[in-house]
């Protein structure tokens, strides 16, 4: 997702961390005070024109509290109205749950103060009723939950003008630039492992983020074409059984593998997907689990490269 070029797009979230395993107590999130408003709000702002939304949420609440952060489930997203530049123009803010894995505030003209509080004490202090609305969504949890990026290949040609093995059809130009800029949103969600159909393009999609965060590829036949029909409930399991709160986990597969996968997990744990579930070369499925069970996905476009 990229702003749109008339619509003011900004984006954000709910910052929080643990001091223990128990929920809520040992909960905490983080608000800001901005002076020219004189309020506590949720860290967000504004998106640069052609920035990826979550770059943006990324970018914003880096500067705005100091923290580095990785990407969790999203929470929704605002609408309103807002006069700029004398034009009044509909804004957007996005909002996801954002994990901090360490940081330290430092007091700026936009921010001047950062509190780290229990989920009710904030929601208190909190001025804007969208931002409580927002936190309260977080609150419903759940909170603790393991991430499964599930990625489409990059652009690989035609299987029809591919004469040898299918398993050993690379990517084609195009899908080498989108698995270069898959980099850029895969890696803000802290990967700690990357699986990949056994398929050269499957692999190849995911080789540029193995270099870039040193994570090694493990291959799993059960994600590709051959291996997932007939199987479909033993893959299942394992996409069910892979993920860890401690980190994401990146699964390059197919075409013929991912809707009907999503479908399958949507209809078990009753959660709705679109009708029609997209799944172009080079998107990405975020899939949030709270244990083995699927509470939440999104979808993001495959990058947009040149021709």
């Amino acid at each position: 997702m990229t702003p749109d070029s008339h619509v003011i797009e900004a984006a954000g979230g709910v910052v929080w961390r643990t001091k223990g395993n128990e929920y809520p107590n040992d909960v905490e999130v983080a608000i800001v005070h901005r002076p020219q408003y004189d309020d506590w709000s949720i860290p967000k702002g504004k998106c640069a024109r052609g920035e990826p939304l979550v770059e943006c949420a990324i970018r914003e609440v880096f500067e705005e509290t100091g923290y580095r952060v990785r990407m969790g489930r999203f929470l929704g997203e605002a609408h309103y109205m807002k006069v700029s530049a004398g034009e009044e123009r509909p804004k957007v803010v996005y909002y996801w749950a954002l994990r901090a894995d360490g940081g330290l505030f430092t007091p700026t003209q936009e921010v001047d103060g950062l509190r780290w509080l229990a989920i009710d004490d904030a929601r208190a202090m909190l001025t804007r009723a969208t931002d409580k609305e927002i936190l309260g969504r977080f609150a419903e949890g759940p909170i603790f939950t393991s991430t499964v990026l599930l990625v489409r290949h990059a652009s690989a040609g035609s299987r029809s003008d591919w004469e040898e093995d299918d398993r050993l059809r690379p990517l084609d130009s195009k899908g080498w630039e989108q698995a270069e800029q898959l980099v850029r949103l895969l890696s803000r969600f802290g990967v700690g492992r990357i699986i990949s159909a056994d398929f050269v393009r499957c692999i190849q999609t995911v080789e540029p983020l193995s270099e870039a965060i040193g994570v090694p590829i493990e291959e799993e036949p059960l994600t590709s074409e051959l291996g997932y029909p007939g199987n479909e409930a033993t893959a299942l399991d394992f996409f069910r059984s892979v993920g860890t709160p401690e980190g994401a986990v990146v699964i390059s597969s197919q075409g013929g593998v991912v809707p009907d996968l999503l479908e399958r997990l949507a209809k078990e744990d009753d959660y709705d997907l679109p009708q029609d579930i997209e799944a172009k070369k080079g998107s990405t499925w975020s899939l949030s689990f709270e244990g083995p069970r699927l509470v939440a996905a999104e979808y993001f476009p495959p990058p947009e490269v040149g021709p």
